[in-house]
């Protein structure tokens, strides 16, 4: 009888037929030229006794290869979710992906997470193969790369953008991993100086139409819209005022991305917001399998491969938006959120901003169309994020959930829909939601929330894309 498959066996396999799914999932170092490369690098492919696979880009940096100059590993699909089964490794990943580590130290990150430096570096090396510090050398090596070949900006603009603090400090560590300076590396420029034009890679199935109606229905009157299948809004960042715009590409698997900024030295943070907002890192392969196992719910699954979570810009903003959504209807959110914009927001001469918590902590409670107690769960929420006893940089979601609970007027359901978009947490669960249980009652036979949370276990830690495909039925509910 054959022995279960290896995760060696599934990685040659994958090296082979170049599958996309597995883009970013796994690293290939090839001893005969000491480079590393994605699955879908399509040069000849190395005998498999010369490589090595590493979970993670940075594990194959540390190991001393160096990236592939034809398949470009700086343009792979961010590391996934399920990457560090440990918390503590997910929120790290985040907080550096943030910039955490440009100006700060190992023992700053390991005190914003709660534990010691030396079990950080422990989990990174179980989960990531890599340490913290190579996991943010790699981010920017690969972003500076990643500008290098798709922007026409400066050295010095690139390397402030990927958070180098020098072009000599840029220059030096593009010259020890590609052995060439900056200026040899770099492609013939796609973009202007005002306006830059990205690739941002995502791992097939994706279901782009799905999260882009999700986002179309909620988009804030005046700073958001979706338009011919593109999303736009008006950011602010690091003091600077601009915008994104959003579409899926015509070929490939990446989504096509302007950024109008006046200066580039905040792109980093934008990017990643991006990523998070559209969930690009996710890896529907494992998500579907995982949920899979519930026959009843595979079913489902099945009808809309690659379905997202869809995230948030600001996580002020979005939890904004879940206190307004309470027990009123999409629609009439959206246009609640448009009141507010209206009234409390900065306009420019072509942009329209989300209000600061600053101007919210003096929303005037009775001059919006809502109940008062909402518009003060709002006033007191603004005024906890200015004071910091809510810290969305900080908090991971179990404390964004139980800071936001602190407020009166907000509730399990509001505290979990802003961990689900804004701290991205996959397993965050809307079990009290209305509509979620009436399709669980529908297409499941699960007839009480109590019921509704039991089944759920068997979902984690999934839960969140597990609460989006029973979601997206809502409507073929109505028309039956």
């Amino acid at each position: 009888m054959a022995g279960p498959v290896t995760d060696r066996e599934i990685y040659e396999q994958a090296m082979l037929a170049r599958d996309a799914r597995f883009d970013g999932r796994f690293f290939i170092g090839v001893r005969t030229t000491g480079v590393y490369c994605r699955p879908v690098c399509k040069v000849k492919s190395p005998k498999l006794a010369n490589v090595t696979f590493f979970p993670t880009a940075a594990a194959a940096a540390e190991a001393g290869f160096r990236p592939c100059l034809r398949c470009r590993p700086e343009s792979s699909p961010g590391t996934p979710a399920w990457a560090g089964t440990s918390t503590t490794v997910q929120r790290g990943l985040r907080l550096i992906a943030e910039g955490a580590l440009d100006d700060g130290s190992i023992e700053a990150l390991s005190d914003r997470l709660g534990v010691t430096s030396r079990h950080l570096s422990r989990l990174f090396m179980q989960h990531l193969g890599a340490s913290p510090k190579s996991v943010a050398q790699t981010r920017r090596l690969h972003f500076a790369k990643k500008l290098l070949n798709e922007t026409s900006l400066s050295m010095t603009e690139i390397a402030m953008s990927a958070g180098y603090g020098s072009v000599r400090r840029f220059n030096d560590h593009i010259r020890s991993v590609y052995g060439r300076s900056p200026s040899m590396l770099r492609r013939k420029a796609t973009t202007t100086a005002s306006t830059l034009c990205l690739r941002l890679p995502y791992r097939p199935p994706y279901d782009y139409e799905a999260i882009l109606a999700f986002l179309a229905v909620r988009a804030t009157p005046g700073v958001e819209s979706v338009e011919g299948g593109r999303y736009r809004r008006s950011i602010e960042m690091e003091g600077e005022r601009g915008t994104i715009s959003v579409e899926k590409s015509p070929a490939d698997y990446y989504l096509l991305c302007e950024i109008t900024l006046p200066g580039a030295r905040p792109l980093i943070g934008i990017v990643e917001r991006i990523r998070r907002l559209f969930d690009l890192n996710a890896d529907p392969m494992e998500i579907e399998c995982s949920l899979s196992r519930d026959p009843e719910l595979a079913s489902i699954v099945r009808t809309s491969p690659g379905r997202r979570v869809p995230g948030a810009w600001d996580p002020f903003e979005v939890a904004v938006r879940a206190i307004v959504g309470q027990q009123v209807s999409v629609k009439g959110a959206t246009t609640v959120m448009g009141k507010i914009v209206q009234r409390y927001g900065e306009a420019t001469d072509s942009d329209v901003f989300f209000p600061t918590p600053e101007s919210l902590s003096r929303l005037e409670v009775d001059q919006l169309p809502m109940p008062r107690a909402r518009a003060l769960a709002i006033q007191s929420m603004a005024k906890a994020v200015c004071t910091g006893e809510i810290d969305f940089d900080r908090d991971d979601s179990a404390g964004m959930v139980a800071s936001l609970m602190r407020i009166k007027g907000i509730g399990p359901w509001t505290a979990q829909y802003v961990a689900m978009r804004a701290a991205g947490d996959p397993d965050a669960f809307l079990h009290g939601d209305l509509v979620l249980r009436q399709v669980a009652a529908a297409k499941l036979g699960i007839m009480t929330e109590k019921a509704l949370v039991e089944r759920s276990q068997c979902w984690r830690p999934w839960r969140a894309y597990a609460g989006m495909h029973l979601w997206s039925l809502a409507d073929k509910l109505k028309e039956q």
